[in-house]
């Protein structure tokens, strides 16, 4: 789905749409690494999320990773609770209407694949530098 395809805003089901299409084209084995991961697409973060982060703006949090990283699950001790990226429909069109030279898919994706890095355990600085490497 092109930018141009949407006459008005996106709502929750086309970001949802443009995020599943964005795992779906991730190579194979990112996908399988990624495991269970569950993603949801909400308006906002809840303001207890950004209370917990320390951010005073909905719109300062386009995404957020919430659950055990993969590296650091273990076998002993209690099962973790599921692990879930969450993607914020309006901080995402809010930035995407700021930076005119990216697409919303592009976006979407980028959004989509740093949460995952952190499912993966990366950090912020870890994923800036990926991006760096490659970008």
């Amino acid at each position: 789905m092109s930018d141009a395809a949407f006459g008005k805003a996106p709502s929750l089901d086309d970001l949802a749409g443009l995020a599943d299409a964005a795992f779906q084209a991730l190579p194979e084995g990112f996908r399988k690494m990624a495991g269970d991961v569950v993603f949801r697409v909400d308006d906002f973060p809840a303001q207890e999320m950004l209370d917990e982060l320390g951010i005073e703006d909905g719109f300062g949090l386009s995404g957020l990773y919430q659950g055990v990283d993969i590296g650091h699950r273990s076998d002993f001790g209690p099962a973790p609770g599921p692990s879930m990226i969450f993607l914020f429909r309006r901080p995402i069109l809010d930035e995407w209407a700021e930076h005119g030279e990216i697409t919303l898919e592009e976006l979407v994706t980028h959004v989509l694949v740093h949460e995952i890095g952190h499912h993966f355990g990366l950090t912020d600085g870890d994923i800036d530098a990926i991006e760096m490497s490659v970008g």
